[in-house]
């Protein structure tokens, strides 16, 4: 059993910042040597997640839509009121979204479906220099 990590960096943009991740998670997959297993993408802090969508400017304006309906700015957050600094319809969305998402791997490739990419969403409210630990864990097979 292997495990083998490395954190991508991200510059992003305020208010739903929508990035597709997939190309570095399979090069990150593929430096790995692992050939069965799982991939881990995961974000660190309260206000992005990760997920998978169909990564085309349709379904992402959809999704971003959603997430205004679901967590709308310009709402009252007990979070702005205690803090002050205006983010927390950010951190709603982050929570309803989730930080992670795992795959498996099956002969050396994370398994998507044909139209299913990796998705980073950032939903702070100012530019963000994000982190995204990618954790690939399974057998290297020679």
């Amino acid at each position: 059993m292997q495990i083998h990590r490395e954190t991508l960096e991200r510059e992003t943009a305020p208010d739903t910042d929508i990035h597709d991740l997939t190309d570095e998670v399979r090069a990150v997959i593929e430096r790995s040597g692992v050939k069965q297993g799982q991939v881990l993408v995961f974000t660190p802090g309260s206000t992005a997640g990760v997920t998978v969508i169909e990564y085309e400017s349709g379904a992402v304006a959809d999704l971003r839509r959603a997430i205004d309906r679901l967590a709308p700015t310009g709402e009252r957050y007990d979070h702005d009121a205690r803090w002050g600094d205006g983010n927390g319809y950010s951190h709603v969305r982050a929570a309803l979204l989730g930080p992670s998402i795992t795959a498996p791997i099956v002969d050396g490739r994370a398994v998507l479906g044909t139209w299913q990419q990796i998705i980073l969403c950032d939903f702070d409210n100012r530019p963000r220099t994000r982190k995204i630990v990618v954790q690939v864990m399974g057998v290297v097979v020679p």
